[in-house]
């Protein structure tokens, strides 16, 4: 099917909920997808920081191919080798001993709040403003951006919500039914806002000294994101529990929680996930956390990203519109004093795709398999969008 055809069954068929480009994509390959015509575009989306390894990742696609030619799928009633083997693999590489495999970004949130809730006995949530964590009634609820809640009322009681990047308003905040404070490291879809040093520092402590649970919502930063493992190992801070997914199984889909001590507290029947740590799944993930550890992939998103990240100073010195320019590793976002979104379309129609963040915040999150000949082409395409745009 071509384009035209793809995108009328979609509009007769499929629930509206994506605001989409008029692109439908048939095939990838690393850092480059093809849509139903042929054209090729260099990706810097990456299914929004899904795709770190490449897509159709080959290490990746063997594993799930010989993976589901002995068992794709059975309950967790029962044990699985590549469940527990990647439990193991994930205590290795991060700072946390135990793990819960479940199916999305949402859910390892709402597993997380569960937990949290359990161990303490407490109920109250502390989020931050302009975050993200999900789009279920309980995860647009902890997200602190009322564009998202706005029609799905009654949301779940128990979230408060303060200025991100501020220890004090959050001391200020903990209260005696505070169970834990809940932050992305680096908020993604608020626009790449990367927070001061010492900020997650400091949540730290305040959290410790008051008997709190910190937890990271690495969905979009986890597995070399950021130049390490986890964005957590960037900042050089420990929270007591992490949620994962997009990035952990190559594209295919998974999430995790994952925990310390924190983790004993659930026992059987208190959280469970049908498919969650499916072996399929499991497969999937081994091969892409090895695949980004024997190809060096941490260096090379922090390589390539002070590369990129170089680039777009160097064009934001040269457009107005462009307001400011952060990232680390491979989350890099170009804020401008415009709207974004005609600039992605004549991106895209450059062979270039890119998504906006925030309103006006062009996110660049492409697969870390990225090369500097494709960050140079981004790039100028970039500069001449831009002067046209301008």
């Amino acid at each position: 099917m071509n384009t035209k055809e793809i995108m009328n069954l979609d509009s007769k068929y499929v629930m509206q909920t994506y605001g989409r480009q008029p692109l439908a994509l048939v095939k990838g390959k690393g850092s480059t997808v093809w849509d139903a015509e042929g054209k090729s575009y260099v990706d810097c989306v990456a299914g929004i920081a899904v795709n770190n390894v490449g897509h159709s990742n080959p290490k990746v696609a063997e594993a799930i191919c010989e993976q589901a030619k002995n068992l794709i799928h059975t309950s967790n009633l029962y044990y699985t080798e590549q469940q527990v083997t990647l439990a193991k693999l994930l205590a290795e590489i991060s700072s946390h001993q135990k793990s819960f495999f479940c199916n999305s970004g949402a859910e390892a949130n709402e597993g997380a709040i569960k937990l949290a809730r359990k161990h303490t006995g407490k109920g109250e949530i502390i989020t931050m403003e302009n975050s993200f964590h999900g789009r279920t009634i309980t995860t647009i609820t902890a997200t602190g951006q009322k564009k998202y809640q706005k029609g799905f009322e009654p949301l779940t009681p128990g979230f408060k919500y303060v200025p991100y990047c501020d220890v004090e308003a959050v001391s200020d905040t903990i209260g005696s039914e505070t169970a834990a404070v809940l932050v992305e490291p680096i908020q993604g879809e608020g626009g790449v806002i990367i927070p001061q040093n010492d900020y997650l520092k400091n949540l730290k402590e305040v959290c410790h000294d008051k008997d709190v649970l910190l937890i990271f919502d690495e969905v979009q930063t986890g597995f070399g994101r950021t130049g390490e493992m986890f964005a957590s190992q960037s900042f050089g801070v420990t929270p007591d529990i992490t949620t994962v997914a997009k990035a952990i199984a190559g594209g295919f889909p998974m999430g995790a929680v994952l925990a310390n001590e924190v983790g004993d507290t659930f026992e059987p029947g208190d959280h469970a996930a049908t498919f969650g740590g499916s072996p399929l799944a499991c497969a999937a993930a081994k091969a892409s956390i090895n695949f980004i550890l024997e190809e060096k992939l941490l260096e090379k998103s922090k390589e390539n990203g002070s590369y990129f990240l170089n680039k777009l100073n160097i064009i934001k010195e040269n457009n107005e519109i462009v307001k400011d320019v952060r990232g680390m590793g491979l989350m890099i976002g170009m804020e401008l004093d415009v709207e974004c979104a005609k600039l992605v379309d004549d991106m895209r129609e450059r062979g270039i795709i890119i998504n906006c963040a925030a309103g006006n915040v062009l996110r660049f999150v492409p697969p870390l398999v990225i090369t500097k000949n494709q960050i140079n082409l981004v790039s100028s395409a970039l500069e001449d969008a831009l002067g046209k745009f301008s």
